[in-house]
């Protein structure tokens, strides 16, 4: 990891008006080393003493800072020509260089669109990826919980923020924020404090382009963020995939038009994991399972051999319940239990506790 002073230099530097990733890496070029460019910019460069509090109050918050030369910045990352000179990140950040697939898309998204999401997500987890997004409401809130629930409630998954690593946009996924930080990791290259803004979610998309093996759209408008995602996937060279959807439902137009502009239609993690090829993910994937009924109306998820429906949340309460708890009295499976908790949390019945725990939530 980078010292000190190393860090506190390039804090000065990139958070310095009108210096960006590009111009910080044409400046290092120019003087050589990050001396170099403080001895001659030091006049347009933040004060040594703020960027020496940015960097303590990150310290007192176990908040770590990840330069561009450090061995766990994202290799994906860094050949990118406006790659961030460092990243703020908090949870775990070995994570930032395992095989990941961001999966994007609509923040207004259907209730099939999210439960997509989430199934995709928990099927690639359970095939060991990463599963990265943008912690947004919609599908990207879907393919984080999704992938949570994975691997008995243990699934990695990184977010990547528009916001400083110490501000929760939007506010309702403050739990979910928690969860990620113990579960997997939260990173964003802006200081903390830093609020929303327009401007801030481009550049934020651009990480999670880069970061992903491959990148998944899944109802998207023509213009959302999720196409700029897309777009810069393709320019680092990193497959593209796109879940179809009706052409009456406006949110489908972006996912239509990229699966006609050439992206790989998919309707499953196992069309993903065939496409990306590794043989193991195959196996994986192909392994005999139980065959799950998902009703979505009903809420339930049952083997379909079982020939009376199991309530999981008649063996919830208000206090909380071990899944492990839940699966040994029901008699399902991990997996069937998993994703049948995963549909009650997304519509808002039940929440996520500490140590692999599941409450109800009570209903106002």
């Amino acid at each position: 990891m980078a010292s000190k002073k190393e860090i506190i230099d390039i804090i000065r530097i990139i958070n310095s008006e009108h210096i960006g990733p590009i111009t910080f890496y044409k400046l290092l070029a120019k003087y050589d080393t990050l001396e170099g460019i403080i001895k001659n910019k030091s006049p347009f460069l933040l004060n040594y003493e703020e960027a020496e509090n940015l960097y303590e109050n990150c310290l007192k918050q176990d908040i770590k800072i990840i330069t561009y030369n450090d061995d766990v910045y994202p290799q994906n990352l860094k050949p990118i020509d406006d790659a961030p000179p460092l990243i703020y990140a908090k949870g775990n950040i070995n994570l930032l260089n395992t095989p990941c697939v961001a999966i994007v898309g609509a923040r207004n998204a259907s209730i099939n669109g999210r439960k997509t999401a989430a199934r995709i997500a928990y099927d690639l987890a359970v095939a060991g990826r990463c599963i990265i997004s943008g912690m947004a409401r919609g599908i990207d809130t879907s393919a984080h919980k999704g992938a949570m629930y994975a691997l008995e409630q243990r699934g990695p998954t990184i977010a990547v923020l528009g916001t400083g690593i110490d501000v929760v946009y939007p506010k309702e996924n403050e739990g979910l924020y928690q969860q990620i930080i113990e579960q997997g990791c939260v990173i964003s290259e802006f200081p903390p404090s830093t609020l929303p803004q327009a401007s801030n979610f481009p550049r934020r998309n651009r990480i999670i382009a880069a970061i992903a093996e491959a990148t998944i759209v899944i109802e998207a408008s023509l213009k959302s963020g999720s196409l700029i995602t897309a777009q810069k996937a393709i320019s680092y060279g990193r497959q593209i995939f796109a879940v179809p959807g009706t052409p009456m439902d406006g949110r489908a137009s972006g996912a239509n038009k990229l699966i006609k502009d050439g992206a790989l239609l998919i309707e499953n993690a196992k069309d993903v994991i065939s496409h990306l090829g590794k043989s193991e993910d195959r196996i994986i994937l192909n392994k005999p399972q139980k065959q799950l009924e998902i009703s979505f109306d009903e809420q339930k998820i049952t083997p379909k051999s079982q020939t009376q429906k199991i309530k999981i949340i008649d063996y919830l309460n208000f206090d909380g319940v071990y899944v492990d708890e839940i699966i040994r009295a029901s008699g399902m499976d991990a997996a069937g239990v998993a994703l049948e908790l995963l549909e009650l949390e997304m519509n808002g019945r039940i929440q996520r506790l500490p140590g692999n725990k599941v409450a109800l939530i009570k209903q106002k």
